[in-house]
């Protein structure tokens, strides 16, 4: 069951089925004004440098780190996973100099962090804190399976699959999010088949796709077990007063974080 939490007034959803401390972030408690309002943690979306860096560092604090003190992705919707450590940590608002939808670590104290607007965010966690990930699932890094690849990083870090648990955050739901054959072909070749309940047709040709469904499904595959896998019930895009959405504004918008540590 995900959770709404409130400290010092950064609202942030947390999941029951993770022991580690998480979070996955909302536009509010933040210090970003006019279409970025409030809590934007996007560096390349126009908008203020200093307002992005006191962003940053209110949710760093949450894990007890100064704004320079995490590992981040730097997505660009492939299936790259990176094992990261303490050497990653990330100088806030620098470059990132390695590319990766998904990282996972064994270390602790090191929060992780990936980003999303729309896009599905999986947080995952061994049971015994011998490691965690943040994925960002997007349609195309999620159909190269990309999640299969995080916990194949997460099992060479000492994980085991039926102590996993994921959190799959808040993301555009099946009732928003229309596609081309495009992406329900991936899916399916992804999913090999398995894919009941995550296609709704319409009479003009679109599919409605529930994008968490189907990276649930692929956990189940994977062998995470189901009550160890939970959903968010939210959509970023009828949410969009509560969470970024990119298909709502039309891509003139903020970005939220999910983020681990163990």
């Amino acid at each position: 069951m995900f959770i709404e939490e409130n400290q010092n007034g950064l609202i942030y959803m947390r999941s029951d089925v993770i022991g580690a401390k998480h979070a996955f972030t909302t536009r509010f408690g933040g210090v970003s004004g006019g279409e970025f309002a409030a809590l934007n943690l996007g560096s390349n979306r126009g908008d203020e440098p200093e307002a992005v860096r006191e962003n940053f560092r209110r949710v760093c604090a949450l894990f007890g780190v100064d704004e320079n003190g995490a590992c981040v992705t730097n997505q660009v919707h492939k299936n790259e996973v990176r094992i990261v450590t303490a050497a990653d940590k990330h100088a806030c608002l620098g470059p990132v100099p390695y590319e990766a939808d998904g990282i996972v670590t064994a270390e602790k104290g090191l929060p992780i962090f990936c980003f999303t607007a729309d896009c599905v965010p999986v947080l995952l966690w061994d049971g015994k804190g011998r490691a965690a990930g943040a994925v960002h699932c997007g349609w195309r890094s999620a159909a190269s399976d990309i999640l299969g690849r995080a916990v194949e990083a997460m099992v060479s870090l000492g994980a085991e699959i039926p102590e996993l648990r994921a959190a799959i955050g808040p993301a555009i739901g099946q009732c928003c999010f229309e596609t081309d054959d495009d992406v329900p072909e991936a899916v399916e070749k992804w999913l090999q088949g398995d894919t009941a309940g995550l296609f709704r047709s319409r009479s003009d040709g679109k599919t409605m796709v529930d994008l968490k469904g189907a990276n649930a499904k692929r956990l189940l595959q994977l062998g995470v077990p189901a009550g160890q896998i939970d959903i968010s019930d939210e959509c970023t895009f009828c949410s969009h007063d509560k969470y970024w959405s990119h298909r709502y504004t039309r891509g003139r918008r903020g970005t939220q974080a999910s983020v681990i540590m163990l």
